[in-house]
């Protein structure tokens, strides 16, 4: 049984247009195989512990295997229990509006969270860092007010953080991105956006297929 873990960044929910295209895609991969189990994480309504001195702390006690005090193993647990919840899943989709060139704070704040050593990634002075997530998938859906393409134009420096953050994430922790659409620009006449969500929609389906 495979399960899915959909990724929703969000806060505009059933108005998002990434959301939207996002949950097509799940549809369409539900009608494919029906045995499969979806979840979502909504970034902007899970409860995440504070990345602060205490986790930081905790974090580099880990690493160097100290000894941590009881609030930063208190700590550090609530982190890991969020991070097995994540790394559980075999497929992932995620949502994402494109925030100040980058992605929302909430769904880095997620990702600092999910992101820990000897959980989904590990380092060694020999080898240096290693991913320890395997055989898992990714699909990828953005949307942004400006059109911002998979593939920016050349010379010249980008604009777009969105998409290389996340696939270099993703890569470090050693997850395989096989999709990703691009629903833009949202910031156009109606008739133009109607006819972007409706690719989008499109792409979202033939992307069920490959994830």
């Amino acid at each position: 049984m495979t399960h899915i873990l959909h990724i929703e960044s969000s806060p505009s929910s059933d108005a998002s247009t990434s959301t939207n295209i996002a949950r097509q895609l799940l549809s369409a991969y539900a009608e494919r195989c029906p045995s499969s189990t979806i979840d979502t994480t909504d970034v902007w309504r899970i409860d995440l512990p504070a990345f602060d001195e205490t986790m930081i702390a905790a974090k580099f006690a880990v690493l160097r295997t100290q000894s941590a005090t009881m609030e930063q193993q208190l700590r550090w647990a609530q982190a890991v229990s969020i991070s097995h919840a994540f790394n559980r899943a075999d497929r992932y989709v995620f949502s994402l509006p494109m925030w100040n060139f980058g992605i929302p704070y909430r769904l880095k704040h997620y990702i600092d969270v999910v992101t820990l050593p000897g959980q989904n990634w590990t380092w060694t002075k020999s080898e240096g860092y290693k991913p320890l997530l395997r055989n898992k998938r990714a699909v990828l859906i953005y949307s942004s007010a400006n059109d911002y393409p998979l593939a920016p134009p050349l010379p010249g420096p980008s604009s777009d953080f969105q998409k290389p953050y996340m696939r270099k994430w993703l890569d470090f922790i050693g997850i395989e991105v096989v999709d990703e659409i691009v629903v833009a620009p949202t910031l156009t006449d109606p008739t133009h956006l109607a006819e972007i969500k409706h690719t989008g929609r499109l792409e979202a389906i033939r992307a069920a297929n490959t994830l």
